[in-house]
């Protein structure tokens, strides 16, 4: 037999088994390709399905009193105190119905509501421009352009202001302003944008960045005293509780560090995303010896504060940007309130993670809850419209069709609510 017929004797016996390698190859990626999408299946399942530990531990705290001398009242911080529980403990009058008093009209996204010292208003508008405004009247005391973006709440401790820059022409800065007049009293520019509301204790300012980088410096002249670098970008601002600041970053993880010099303490992670990690965007509120804050995964999470165990996590709808409100509410205990992207204000037990009750507003909740006495305000950014529920039942109490995110703030005799571009003061009838 020639070459030539003996070659193509060989080829026709190794085309069937080259056709049954292929079939055999296929058929394994069909077994793989199977095999992944089984495991996606029961990670994501496992991944996105609520976690109870209910014999975690939980330190009873009692609800705080009222605030004495409310003419010189003080709301310094976003979520008004440091350990963010974004409750304000207002006297029995302060409910709806409401008169309105004032209202002024920025001109630009409200994302983030003001502070209050005395009788100025502080508002830090998206566009990056802080405006001091009499809170009697709603006339603006001054204003000052700090750059081209910023997305926080200012803080106000004694005669100073302090505000986060996204961007403009020194690109992300910090900037301390004085009281009175808005003079820049000092500034520091920063090597990424910071969207994170400054907290101020002890002479220090802390703050975190679209970095990563976590700062402490100096609140009288902007000294760096400490830098930390957690693994993702800080957008929340960071929460103060018996010397420890918390906070999560996008990397999908929560942190525990020393606000006296920066050591971490703990981390702990958030279970993620498939392939990925769930982001923080929430602020964290301790209080009970935990750490409850939202994840972009959907879940709604509770961490020991001492060691950063998980202790329970409850899957909403959709994204949870926000960050919780707590009270020990009458006739409920301890509660957890916010909203998830998906429509849905939620109630939740803080010892178990129990659904307690919640409210189906038909939008998207992006921003974070605020309890004023009895009521916990928030906002529908599907819709701009606020609602107020009481605390213990869920109904609806009070409903204005204005607002977007964090809307509401008070200082005893009043409420000022935020809506997408216009602050607005009310007044119980």
């Amino acid at each position: 037999m020639s070459r030539r017929n003996q070659l193509v004797v060989k080829l026709s016996r190794l085309l069937p088994r080259s056709k049954r390698l292929r079939l055999s190859l296929a058929a394994l990626v069909v077994l793989l390709l199977a095999g992944a999408a089984l495991g996606a299946y029961l990670y994501e399942r496992h991944r996105t399905g609520s976690i109870y530990h209910p014999h975690a531990r939980f330190v009873p705290e009692a609800t705080p009193p009222p605030p004495r001398g409310v003419d010189r009242f003080s709301w310094p911080f976003y979520g008004y105190t440091k350990d963010h529980t974004r409750y304000f403990p207002a006297s029995a009058r302060m409910h709806a119905p409401f008169r309105q008093l004032w209202a002024h009209d920025f001109g630009t996204l409200l994302e983030f509501p003001p502070v209050i010292r005395g009788d100025h208003i502080f508002q830090l508008g998206d566009n990056a421009t802080i405006n001091a405004i009499d809170k009697h009247n709603g006339h603006i005391f001054w204003s000052r352009k700090l750059g081209e973006l910023s997305a926080s709440s200012p803080a106000v401790v004694g005669h100073m202001v302090y505000a986060t820059v996204l961007s403009g022409r020194h690109g992300g800065r910090i900037v301390a302003l004085d009281y009175g007049h808005g003079t820049t009293r000092w500034s520091r520019n920063l090597p990424s944008p910071s969207e994170s509301s400054p907290l101020v204790d002890h002479g220090k300012v802390y703050f975190g960045t679209q970095s990563g980088l976590v700062y402490a410096l100096d609140a009288t002249n902007g000294r760096v005293i400490w830098t930390y670098h957690a693994a993702g970008a800080v957008k929340a601002s960071p929460t103060l509780k018996e010397g420890t600041l918390y906070f999560g970053d996008y990397s999908g993880q929560v942190q525990a560090i020393s606000a006296q010099t920066g050591r971490r303490r703990w981390v702990s992670g958030s279970g993620g995303a498939l392939l990925g990690s769930g982001t923080f965007y929430s602020t964290a509120a301790v209080v009970y010896g935990r750490v409850f804050l939202g994840n972009t995964d959907g879940r709604i999470y509770a961490y020991d504060a001492d060691t950063g165990k998980l202790d329970w996590a409850v899957q909403t709808g959709n994204y949870v940007y926000a960050s919780p409100a707590v009270v020990n509410a009458p006739g409920l205990g301890p509660t957890i309130y916010l909203g998830s992207y998906d429509g849905t204000f939620y109630a939740l037990d803080a010892r178990t993670g129990g659904i307690d009750w919640k409210y189906n507003a038909g939008g998207r909740i992006s921003g974070s809850a605020t309890i004023v006495g009895h009521t916990v305000y928030f906002a529908d950014l599907g819709d701009r419209r606020t609602y107020g529920l009481g605390i213990s039942t869920g109904r609806v109490q009070f409903e204005m069709k204005s607002g977007s995110f964090d809307p509401v703030i008070s200082d005893g005799h009043n409420i000022y609510l935020t809506g997408y571009s216009g602050l607005y003061a009310l007044s119980p009838r």
